[in-house]
């Protein structure tokens, strides 16, 4: 059983480093990301979430750099990640957890995760034995909480965690929008964890900041619950009112979005029933516009032999759906996504690494239908 607290009403805001401010010429801006760790501190927030594969590998770096070179290692937590799918050999799985170390120079992990969890990447973290692997790492005192990020159903979850019940915690897609989707399964799977007495992390609270720019007839339900509250407010004050969430990520690119946040969660506001209600008929209104369901989370792009930009092309497809405007769907297609839609030649990788489990073929050829005719 675990040992981490989930006797709170609101959980504490996590800064997660998939999404840093980048640099005109390439590269994460570690200058403007170490005024954002230091906001995120000065606030009271302690929470770092990073992994291997972020930014091309240097997200770990830009932790050392702005976080753990800056303030006493006690004074923060900072999780991160073993990729099992992106290696090749067990040698080189293995290898991630040494080179994290090097790379953040943390000397140890608050909190472990194997990474991106699914019925069809687990095989590949009992062929590597990275369960045991990461088990011995903890009983070292490398890692202080072990558990996994999971993207797939309530179902597989269950049987994941029958399997390994020695885990300290999961980390889960929750948001509102996708609390009751079937494909998703946030509540289903929020469920089986809290079933199994574990503490959840959140990521996507924002759904890939989707839920940010809501569609006018979805934002006014919300403006008349609150005039003043962001968009971004009730999306995360959702997923922190859960009982049993330990922290809920937020992947934070500007001071604005930062600052916006930080005043949400300081507030520590547990939703009220008033609140809830207005949130759930926002879903209701939400759900019934027909979207794709990305979160930009570019893991189909890892492998694409064409280097497909897919999120953009589906942002654009959502562009249209949502609001109707062909020509900010297309502009940002032409401009963003470089007409790349009718490049796929079909293979099926991208759709293999989605966590979400889109008909990214399929979506391509509507694009180049309607973009590119």
């Amino acid at each position: 059983m675990s040992d981490i607290r989930t006797d709170h009403d609101f959980a504490q805001l996590g800064f997660g480093l998939m999404r840093l401010p980048q640099l005109e010429e390439g590269g994460n801006d570690i200058e403007e990301t170490k005024k954002l760790v230091d906001a995120f501190m000065d606030a009271g927030f302690t929470y770092f979430d990073t992994a291997p594969t972020y930014h091309g590998g240097t997200s770990e770096i830009a932790a050392k750099e702005a976080l753990v070179d800056r303030y006493p290692r006690e004074s923060f937590q900072l999780a991160t990640k073993m990729p099992a799918w992106a290696a090749k050999s067990l040698e080189e799985a293995q290898a991630f957890f040494n080179r994290s170390l090097e790379r953040t120079g943390a000397g140890y992990f608050d909190y472990y995760l194997l990474h991106q969890l699914t019925d069809e990447f687990a095989p590949l973290f009992e062929d590597y034995d990275l369960w045991n692997f990461a088990q011995k790492k903890k009983e070292e005192g490398l890692i202080k909480h072990l558990g996994f990020s999971f993207h797939d159903s309530a179902e597989v979850l269950e049987r994941l965690l029958e399997e390994h019940p020695n885990m300290d915690f999961v980390q889960l897609q929750i948001n509102y929008a996708d609390w009751e989707n079937d494909i998703i399964e946030s509540r289903k799977c929020y469920e089986v964890a809290r079933a199994h007495g574990l503490p959840v992390v959140v990521m996507e609270p924002v759904k890939g900041g989707s839920l940010v720019q809501l569609p006018p007839q979805v934002e006014e339900i919300l403006r008349a619950q609150d005039p003043e509250a962001s968009m971004a407010s009730w999306a995360l004050r959702f997923c922190a009112s859960l009982p049993g969430v330990i922290a809920v990520l937020s992947g934070m690119t500007t001071m604005d979005q930062m600052q916006d946040n930080l005043r949400t969660m300081k507030a520590a506001k547990p939703l009220t029933d008033e609140e809830s209600a207005a949130i759930d008929r926002a879903r209701v209104t939400l759900s019934s516009i027909p979207t794709v369901p990305c979160t930009d989370c570019r893991y189909c792009m890892k492998d694409c032999p064409q280097g497909i930009h897919i999120p953009i092309i589906m942002d654009s497809l959502d562009i249209m759906a949502k609001f109707g405007d062909m020509h900010r769907a297309k502009e940002n297609y032409v401009w963003n996504a470089n007409n790349e839609a009718s490049k796929c030649i079909e293979c099926g990788t991208c759709e293999s690494l989605c966590p979400q489990h889109i008909d990214i073929i399929n979506q391509l050829k509507r694009a180049t239908e309607l973009f590119e005719s």
